[in-house]
């Protein structure tokens, strides 16, 4: 079986939109219920999040993908995003796998979100050398750097890697901000 990671191409948009909606699975029940939509992701969103430069890499087996993650860069850093591995292939460090090819091609401050329930998760990016900075900070750097609801944010967990003390995060905002 050939495996490999490789930037998604637009024909891949279906398979990779199946793979989020069927691997967000995870999420309810876990997440709370007012924060839960079916589908997790919508298509629309999807799209728009393609449109806006969102760059997806996928792991495939024999070219088939079977788990999907992006790099966003805003202002400066960079945010993992979406990191979704299809339910029938996980826990075969595919995660794994591809947060180390993006961690390779990335350089500078390095950011994820995720939500708090999602310890499995959390445990991914920690094993990678992510930290979670202190709650306040944590809050800090998602308002910052993602768009997302309120109600989101206050459910949400930021890591970064390397890991920020409260100062470098206030530096590292500070210098974000100037530059916008």
């Amino acid at each position: 079986m050939e495996t490999s990671i490789r930037p998604c191409r637009h024909e891949d948009g279906d398979r990779m939109l199946e793979i989020i909606n069927l691997a967000a699975l995870a999420y309810r029940g876990a997440i709370p219920a007012d924060c839960w939509h079916d589908p997790y992701m919508p298509a629309a969103a999807f799209a728009a999040e393609r449109a806006r430069g969102v760059c997806f890499h996928g792991y495939a087996q024999d070219d088939r993908l079977i788990g999907v993650m992006a790099v966003e860069p805003v202002r400066n850093v960079s945010l993992v995003r979406h990191a979704y591995v299809h339910p029938d292939h996980q826990g075969r460090g595919i995660g794994s796998a591809m947060l180390s090819h993006i961690l390779t091609r990335t350089h500078g401050q390095v950011l994820v979100g995720t939500w708090q329930a999602a310890t499995w998760a959390i445990r991914l990016y920690e094993r990678h050398g992510f930290v979670l900075p202190t709650p306040p900070m944590q809050q800090l750097l998602l308002s910052t750097y993602w768009c997302i609801p309120a109600r989101m944010a206050e459910c949400s967990v930021a890591l970064a890697y390397p890991p920020l003390s409260d100062d470098d995060a206030v530096a590292l905002m500070a210098r974000a901000d100037a530059a916008f």
